[in-house]
């Protein structure tokens, strides 16, 4: 499956870059990812997990104030302006 995940990390933290950086490694690390370069905290992700346990894995790296949105695309249900790299990837693993 290939869900679409974002999020929002509190930007006041004193060690938001560091912060920033240990979440995108935690994330890339467990799952086959694809950014696109127009979305900044968004990456897709292609796995077998449900997305209780892509969350529960992720907020690892999170404090209480962050924000996470994990949601499964579905072939012939999804649309948008991504890059044509982008979209081959998600066809692929769709």
């Amino acid at each position: 499956a290939v869900y679409v995940v974002t999020w929002t990390l509190n930007k006041e933290r004193a060690n938001y870059d560091a912060a920033r950086s240990a979440f995108i490694k935690h994330l890339e690390q467990a799952y086959t990812s694809k950014a696109d370069s127009g979305l900044e905290t968004v990456r897709f992700i292609s796995t077998t997990q449900t997305p209780e346990q892509i969350d529960t894995y992720l907020r690892q790296k999170m404090d209480a104030n962050d924000r996470l949105l994990v949601s499964k695309m579905n072939a012939g249900q999804h649309q948008g302006w991504l890059s044509k790299d982008t979209w081959d990837w998600i066809n692929k693993h769709l």
